[in-house]
């Protein structure tokens, strides 16, 4: 019935205009939980003669930038660990959860989530630390063992990668093996002058390795967190200057054993320093697509600050987690404001939080960290032995996931394109809108766009107010109001 409807809405569409059918919403009252509506057969229509709104949403079709690569989070040791044992203990439960969190299939009431950062070797979310190849001395790297890592990581991942073939796979190390580096250990310390070839080519390895076991990586990072020398967990000093040295190598080894396309990706680290990505980029911006960035200090703007410097180099952000005890709806606005929208509207082709799922105490984590310090990081997902539930991570994700995701089955992915909004209440709406091409020039493109309404406070005081908007597109208006919360909807336009 579903593909039925869809059909039946394309078709009418060509025949009659734009209309708006398609709804998901999320409120700040959690009355709505990532719900999908479809208005058939009263779609709201695009036409002439609508009055304004309080605020009105301008949409710029002709303005287009960056695409989309997607949304999605990390799946570290514990995450894997804990979702594994979800499979063995409520099979269905867990294939149900899979299919929420990754089915990109058109129409599916899922989140289509499509970026996965996976770690190479340890990081604090792990049961020991490890590396793939911890051989002492073993430059030949004729020890390295991707299987170092435990099988459940390799369970899960297969499960992940049939319900969603084209997820994009993101590896990057918490650190490099221990005998690589001055202190010996994988806690802390920076990487030896001497190693940088060898790291070189354990990356390399480790892309390999990925290939062999069926899973073709998307982009490699050279560390995570960078400026983070933490003693208690894997982590390792690296300067830009190294990053560079050593990413000229890399990019030359990918390129001469057929992983030209395996893009690699900076810095790996917070807002605040925007001179670390830039001197990588301006010292080896040939070996690099791009830089990514984290969220744990500094503010978002600073995308667009790298992105003036280099307007051809890649932006991405990998990496944001929520803090167990915190509000909610505060959460999902703040998250909205800086990362579900702010972040692409600075040019980030990716939005990633921090582990795909942890326990409802933020647990696994390496004994004896002191990461995720206080109430602990809490997951995209919260799994308690043959259960789930997913928190407020997900649900801004997911609606801007379903804003960019191919409308064909391989077909194209979401672009950002021009908005604005105006109006008496234009501060409270939060825009962004894309453009998704289809395989079939002469179908339809379907627009989208991402709202939060975050007017909540209306007169200095708690009381939470709908905004009645009027979009424009193409010299016609849609009326819609938009609850407190966040909305994504969507029509079809001529190419």
């Amino acid at each position: 019935m579903r593909s039925t409807l869809i059909f039946l809405t394309s078709a009418f569409l060509c025949a009659s205009g734009q209309q708006i059918y398609d709804i998901f919403t999320t409120t700040w009252d959690r009355s709505s939980l990532f719900k999908y509506t479809n208005l058939s057969p009263n779609p709201i229509n695009f036409q002439s003669g609508v009055a304004a709104g309080d605020a009105v949403i301008d949409i710029s079709p002709d303005t287009v930038y960056q695409t989309m690569d997607g949304f999605g989070a990390t799946l570290t040791d514990s995450s894997a660990k804990l979702m594994n044992d979800l499979k063995n203990g409520a099979w269905q439960s867990y294939w149900d959860l899979l299919g929420y969190l990754f089915d990109i299939t058109d129409g599916k009431s899922s989140a289509g989530l499509s970026a996965l950062r996976i770690p190479v070797g340890a990081s604090d979310f792990s049961d020991s630390v490890y590396s793939w190849d911890d051989t002492s001395g073993d430059t030949s790297l004729s020890q390295f063992n991707i299987n170092s890592v435990p099988s459940y990581v390799w369970t899960v991942l297969a499960d992940i990668v049939y319900v969603q073939p084209s997820i994009k796979l993101y590896i990057v190390p918490w650190s490099p093996p221990g005998w690589m580096k001055e202190s010996g250990s994988m806690k802390g310390g920076s990487l030896q002058t001497q190693y940088f070839s060898t790291y070189a080519n354990y990356l390399l390895k480790a892309v390999q390795a990925f290939k062999n076991k069926g899973y073709s990586v998307y982009a490699v990072s050279l560390q995570n967190e960078p400026l983070n020398s933490n003693p208690t967990y894997p982590t390792a000093y690296l300067a830009s200057a190294d990053e560079a040295t050593i990413g000229q190598t890399l990019r030359g080894l990918l390129n001469s054993n057929g992983l030209s396309s395996v893009k690699l990706i900076g810095y790996e680290h917070n807002w605040v320093n925007t001179s670390y990505p830039m001197d990588v980029m301006g010292k080896a911006g040939s070996s690099f697509a791009g830089v990514s960035f984290h969220c744990y200090e500094g503010a978002v703007g600073a995308q667009t600050t790298f992105h003036n410097a280099f307007p051809n180099a890649e932006v991405h952000f990998t990496e944001c987690s929520g803090m167990l005890g915190t509000d909610w709806w505060g959460d999902i606005k703040w998250n909205m404001d800086n990362l579900v929208i702010g972040a692409p509207q600075n040019w980030a082709r990716t939005v990633m939080n921090w582990a795909l799922a942890l326990d409802a105490s933020g647990n696994p984590k390496l004994p004896g960290t002191d990461s995720c310090g206080g109430p602990g990081c809490r997951g995209m997902v919260t799994i308690s032995g043959t259960t789930w539930s997913v928190n407020q991570e997900f649900y801004t994700l997911a609606q801007g996931s379903r804003a960019i995701l191919p409308k064909d089955a391989g077909g194209p992915w979401g672009q950002r394109i021009g908005s604005s909004v105006s109006g008496s209440l234009s501060w409270a709406l939060r825009v962004n809108a894309f453009v998704t091409k289809r395989t079939n020039s002469s179908d339809w493109l379907r627009y989208s766009i991402v709202v939060l309404n975050w007017n909540d406070s209306s007169g200095g005081s708690w009381n939470p107010q709908p905004v009645k908007a009027t979009i424009n597109f193409k010299g016609v208006t849609a009326a819609y109001t938009f609850p407190v919360g966040v909305t994504t909807l969507w029509w079809y336009g001529a190419p």
